[in-house]
């Protein structure tokens, strides 16, 4: 699925970009697929949306009910190893950005 199904508003997004870096292996891949799979078992997890383009710049927006549910999020152990691992081998530079979600639209045919 490429669109993450939300509650109604408002609910938090967090809103990760990134740059990798040549050197990321196979094992970027595994984690990130089992950190989204840890994700989904957290309480006040909502979804996730996920892109990145061949120059490695990626954009990562996961869906949260609460601010609390965010902070239990990036102080989950398993998260946080994986944080580290991403800091000395995956990415050249990040940004973390945490929004208020207040309205929302969409549009499907």
């Amino acid at each position: 699925m490429l669109f993450a199904k939300t509650q109604p508003p408002p609910y938090y997004a967090v809103i990760f970009t990134s740059l990798r870096s040549d050197s990321e292996g196979k094992n970027y891949s595994i984690t990130a697929e089992q950190m989204v799979k840890l994700a989904t078992k957290q309480d006040g997890f909502l979804g996730v949306e996920s892109s990145r383009d061949l120059n490695g710049f990626g954009i990562t927006v996961s869906y949260w009910n609460s601010l609390e549910a965010i902070k239990e999020w990036r102080e989950n152990s398993l998260h946080r190893i994986a944080q580290d691992k991403g800091r000395t081998n995956w990415y050249l530079q990040y940004n973390t950005r945490i929004c208020k979600v207040d309205r929302e639209y969409s549009f499907c045919r």
